[in-house]
């Protein structure tokens, strides 16, 4: 597994099913293209393909929480830049951030952060990460430096894009 990145980035396409009458994107939509591109991206980063993962070893991780900011519309046949990062790692849990753009990184549309459960399919309970996963994630986290919430971290986020 190639571990040579800490912001992930990719693009995606928002598409019409995706949209609401005024042609932006529906807000529950905007976890799911933040989800799907998390899950590309470390599989074609890190060769971390979670669902062979998940059937090799009986675990994988699911969602614990969210937390989203909508600042600007995402519209229809808009290409947008989808970056992602490991905030923070513990025994059970991963900390991600993820980020939309428009396609020129100048305007930020959301940002999410989403917590992930490492979760045993047989018992269907939350479970600690082996010392093998412990230590291909460590290198990978991406501290906030200083730590702040989400409400600081957003407006952080909003005037890195004002510069």
């Amino acid at each position: 597994m190639e571990q040579n990145n800490k912001v992930l980035e990719s693009t995606a396409l928002i598409r019409f099913p995706d949209c609401d009458p005024f042609n932006h994107l529906n807000n529950s939509r905007y976890i799911d293209y933040f989800i799907n591109a998390r899950e590309d991206q470390i599989w074609k980063n890190y060769d971390l393909n979670i669902y062979a993962y998940g059937k090799q070893h009986g675990k994988s991780w699911v969602v614990g929480s969210n937390q989203i900011a909508y600042l600007k519309p995402a519209m229809l046949m808009e290409q947008v830049v989808i970056q992602s990062t490991l905030l923070k790692l513990t025994d059970t849990d991963l900390h991600v951030e993820m980020t939309m753009w428009n396609k020129d990184k100048t305007q930020l549309k959301a940002i999410l952060w989403s917590v992930f459960v490492h979760f045993n399919l047989m018992t269907q309970k939350r479970d600690n990460h082996s010392n093998e996963l412990m230590e291909y994630f460590e290198p990978l986290v991406n501290p906030l430096d200083p730590v702040v919430d989400f409400e600081q971290r957003v407006q952080q986020v909003r005037s890195y894009n004002a510069k």
